[in-house]
């Protein structure tokens, strides 16, 4: 395996951006038919594809690289650079009639900065479209905002990850367990870039050329499955001696308790929806989780006295939004665990 694979496989063209079929329609259409903004405002999470959908308008265009320009906003965000910008985009383009402009994390710009650059948004030059990318569009001056074309990024679903995973395994020459994949998507939390981290990382270190869900557990310091469906399994009996013994193996074996939160989140999901809606939702299911899984979580989801709730699911929701600014990273889970068996739960 050579390269990068989120520079490998960055889409080159409309039909290869995934998860974004809002915005590819609108600026697909719109530059076909010539209709060209002077200044659009790309923004959503990280890893959701902005700057890669800035190159293809570039692109579609006819914007050599010549002529397209990146600028990261983190690192020149002073009066000064954006005054150097404004003298520079008066001049011709080499080669193309557009030259463009990418700012990326265009909110980290100072106030002056956006001043400066407000005058040149107010009046462009014909041959001059910029295109701003921002994860936090409420830190930009509405002046700023009011000027630009805007589009909302999606954070592609789980769903649409795994696959794409799963795609780009196969075409390195490895399979995915489906679980695996799932695990992978689970991991990225709405980001292409991280997905493609994750699994650069995992191909690496593989020693063969089918990946399974443990591979990518031991590789990631994800828990295992059998370390979650313990907690699960002590929250479901009203165990809290069990659930909490379990919480001390995740934190001596080092592993990341956000992680660990959110796959127990996910599994105490997947148990309540089982238990209102099984025959629904078994396929969607069975792709997310190994038969051994799907056996246990189903088992679970038969308890006529159960603990895992809309309620308790709602107090794990709230552990795992803590766990990131907790002091002690298992407390939050700890207490949601108290909380939800109870002080006495034996």
């Amino acid at each position: 395996m050579s390269g990068a694979l989120y520079r490998k496989y960055r889409p080159a063209d409309w039909k290869s951006v995934k998860g974004q079929s809002h915005i590819v329609a609108v600026l697909e259409k719109a530059l076909k038919n010539r209709n060209i903004s002077h200044a659009y405002l790309f923004t959503g999470s990280r890893g959701t594809g902005k700057t890669t959908v800035a190159r293809i308008v570039a692109r579609e265009i006819g914007t050599t690289e010549r002529d397209l320009y990146e600028l990261d906003a983190a690192s020149n965000r002073g009066i000064d650079d954006v005054r150097a910008l404004r003298e520079a985009v008066y001049t011709l383009p080499f080669e193309s009639k557009y030259k463009v402009y990418i700012i990326d994390e265009v909110h980290m710009l100072t106030k002056e900065a956006f001043n400066a650059l407000l005058k040149t948004l107010e009046e462009p030059p014909e041959h001059v479209v910029f295109i701003l990318a921002t994860t936090e569009i409420e830190k930009l001056p509405e002046t700023i905002v009011s000027r630009c074309e805007v589009h909302t990024f999606k954070q592609p679903s789980r769903d649409i990850l795994r696959e794409h995973m799963e795609e780009i395994a196969k075409e390195e020459g490895y399979q995915l367990e489906p679980a695996a994949a799932d695990l992978i998507a689970l991991l990225a939390e709405g980001s292409f870039r991280d997905a493609h981290g994750v699994l650069q990382k995992i191909l690496n270190a593989s020693s063969g050329k089918k990946v399974s869900v443990d591979d990518v557990a031991l590789l990631t310091g994800a828990p295992k499955g059998t370390l979650v469906n313990g907690i699960i399994s002590a929250i479901e009996k009203g165990s809290t001696d069990e659930a909490l013994s379990h919480v001390a193996d995740a934190s001596k074996a080092n592993i990341d308790m956000r992680v660990f939160v959110k796959l127990i989140l996910e599994k105490m999901r997947a148990v309540l929806l089982l238990r209102f809606a099984e025959a629904h939702l078994l396929k969607s299911l069975e792709g997310e989780y190994t038969e051994e899984d799907l056996a246990f979580l189903k088992e679970c989801a038969k308890n006529t006295q159960p603990k895992i709730t809309s309620s308790a699911l709602s107090r794990f929701l709230d552990a795992y939004s803590e766990t990131s600014r907790a002091t002690i990273p298992s407390l939050p889970l700890e207490l949601a665990i108290l909380d939800v068996i109870g002080n006495t739960g034996q």
